[in-house]
């Protein structure tokens, strides 16, 4: 079968947001541009590895190339909408790929579906013909800029991590580990 893959040269959504409530909660990325719209569905840590990434590279970016990039997210940019429905998984990420186009003076992010095999990095932004499924979005530093701006408030929308040992807290309770598992059931009495 022919692999796929969706490119997103001037997207007018490119977001990461979530299905579920914290602790359950499913990861997307979604695309949108004239009237397509694709997801792809990966992992928390991906999510939060890939905002940083591309603020890395922006830094890279504004110092070897001159180009402008934003230090921060212009409010206006910043899209705090929930994903578009429905959310369809066109796929599950597996790879994940990051450049600089410099003729286009965008960032470039590049999906890939998981597979069983290893991925050659030469199907990371190329057009081979061979390959598991990709979304490729081009992006403009400001774009950039605000998708790791909500991919880090998505990020840090869920549980909030304990104090000691950062685990994410349940509501149900947390068994923490620096406490070598022990969980105060009753309160300490007043002296």
């Amino acid at each position: 079968m022919a692999r796929v893959i969706h490119v997103f040269r001037q997207p007018e959504r490119f977001v990461a947001g979530t299905v579920g409530q914290p602790g359950e909660r499913t990861f997307y990325l979604q695309a949108a541009q004239e009237g397509r719209l694709v997801s792809v569905v990966l992992e928390k840590a991906q999510v939060a590895v890939l905002a940083e990434r591309i603020g890395s590279l922006l830094e890279e970016v504004a110092r070897r190339f001159g180009a402008e990039v934003p230090e921060t997210t212009p409010e206006e940019e910043l899209d705090t909408e929930p994903l578009t429905v429905p959310v369809e998984e066109e796929f599950r990420v597996g790879t994940m790929g990051l450049g600089w186009d410099a003729e286009s003076e965008a960032v470039v992010v590049e999906l890939l579906a998981a597979t069983e095999e290893e991925v050659d990095e030469a199907v990371v932004l190329d057009d081979t013909e061979e390959g598991p499924d990709a979304v490729r979005v081009f992006l403009s530093p400001v774009e950039a800029r605000a998708f790791a701006s909500r991919a880090d408030l998505v990020v840090n929308a869920g549980r909030k991590p304990c104090p000691l040992c950062e685990e994410p807290l349940d509501p149900a309770g947390h068994v923490c580990p620096r406490q070598n598992g022990y969980r105060r059931t009753t309160p300490l009495a007043e002296n």
